[in-house]
């Protein structure tokens, strides 16, 4: 019955997701209409060229040592966000080959990471999952584009997408949550809540792309 009701919410046309996942012809369908994808492309620049600000002028501990998981986190949050607003913004431009190739790549790095090293792991492994998703929408862009756009709906894995989506648009709220959750309930902006808001939209940025599929 659960799987019946996530596939039925994704691949159905009469779906209330239908609409964004809505493509011209010839075009993969992870990639809606063209101002969705700037504005998912403006919305992970700002994300990832924060983080790499972020990364170049943190405060310093008292010892003098930025803290290497708060760089790593910093580095792979940059990445990521530039990641998808260059993949958001180039479409078919750029072989889909080379997008799963460029974000296995990191994946595979962070499960290392996150198998042998306990510090961080939390932090690895969500960047892992990231990388992982960006990789299962690229290998998904390359099917469309070798095979019959009649079909593209059907498109990847219902299962595995809804999953996804969940996982993110789960991220985001608790994220989101986190810029609240203050002494006086007001919003954590400023440098404290600055890598709250970046996580917030990376995770909003992720849980678009993943409705275009």
């Amino acid at each position: 019955m659960t799987d019946f009701i996530i596939c039925s919410l994704f691949t159905d046309t009469c779906s209330p997701f239908a609409a964004l996942r809505a493509h011209r012809p010839g075009r993969p369908p992870l990639h809606g209409p063209a101002l969705v994808n700037w504005l998912l492309a403006l919305l992970t620049t700002g994300a990832g060229a924060s983080c790499l600000i972020r990364l170049r002028h943190s405060p310093c501990t008292p010892g003098g040592a930025h803290p290497a998981l708060a760089r790593e986190s910093d580095a792979a949050e940059a990445l990521m966000g530039l990641g998808m607003a260059a993949m958001a913004v180039t479409g078919a431009t750029v072989p889909a080959t080379v997008w799963a190739g460029l974000f296995a790549l990191p994946a595979t790095a962070f499960l290392f990471a996150a198998a042998h090293a306990p510090a961080g792991r939390v932090h690895r492994l969500h960047h892992a999952v990231g990388a992982l998703a960006m990789t299962y929408m690229a290998i998904a862009m390359a099917a469309a584009s070798g095979g019959d756009h009649h079909h593209a709906a059907s498109l990847g894995l219902p299962v595995l997408t809804g999953t996804l989506l969940v996982y993110f648009g789960g991220y985001a709220l608790w994220t989101g949550s986190r810029l609240l959750r203050t002494p006086t309930g007001a919003l954590a902006l400023g440098t404290a809540g600055l890598p709250q808001a970046c996580r917030l939209a990376m995770g909003i940025g992720m849980f678009a792309m993943l409705l275009t599929m």
